[in-house]
């Protein structure tokens, strides 16, 4: 059963509010205000850095004028740090559809508007492709990972992760958030394919863009 947007919220601040009493848990904070994110970024994060605390970003939203993955992972990147002191990630993803060029990259959170209504920019993007069949369907998830150090020791870093698939027909599964209701990944048995949201919450991470971003990002946390 997938739990309620308020009651993530609350897991990932009573996690925060217990993690951070530890004498050994460093902070960084996550350039988000989506409990998902946080929750999805600490689970992977803890498989190499079980003393890193993944915290949520409670200052105000830059603007996101960048027009790559990676301008704007460093814009939210550089606000949470300079606006925290902490060392900060960011992540800026979407998903980019072949036949469309590559879009909604980086207007995935906006492609049905700035209202940022996930099952209206899915709803969207599945009619857009309501003609378009197999093998045209093809599609990646895309994850930049912006790593900025404050202080003395000031440092930028950006890392990007792949995950390859195809849109399905229709939406399927009732895990996960975004556009992983449509998204199927390659690789799997093509008798028994399914959608990111018909995985479990430690399938994803073990083979998500962000997963895959992270695998670059690990020896530079390391060093934290």
């Amino acid at each position: 059963m997938t739990a309620r947007p308020e009651e993530m919220a609350s897991a990932v601040a009573d996690a925060e509010a217990d993690a951070a009493r530890g004498p050994n848990v460093r902070q960084i904070v996550l350039a988000t205000h989506n409990a998902h994110k946080v929750q999805e970024f600490q689970a992977i994060v803890a498989s190499s850095r079980p003393d890193l605390l993944v915290i949520s970003y409670d200052g105000p939203e830059p603007v996101e004028d960048g027009v790559t993955f990676a301008e704007n992972a460093l814009i939210k990147a550089r606000a949470a740090a300079s606006h925290t002191g902490l060392p900060a990630l960011a992540d800026d993803s979407g998903i980019c559809v072949d036949v469309l060029g590559g879009a909604p990259g980086v207007f995935s959170a906006y492609w049905a508007g700035h209202a940022k209504d996930a099952a209206a920019n899915l709803n969207l993007l599945l009619d857009q492709l309501a003609d378009i069949g197999d093998p045209q369907r093809t599609a990646q998830f895309v994850s930049t990972i912006a790593l900025v150090v404050p202080g003395d020791a000031s440092s930028e870093h950006v890392v990007e992760g792949v995950w390859p698939g195809r849109l399905a027909l229709a939406a399927a599964g009732g895990g996960g958030f975004g556009y992983d209701p449509i998204f199927i990944p390659d690789g799997q048995d093509p008798a028994a394919e399914r959608t990111v949201a018909e995985w479990s919450a430690s399938e994803k991470n073990a083979a998500s863009h962000r997963s895959r971003a992270f695998s670059e990002l690990s020896p530079l946390l390391a060093a934290l």
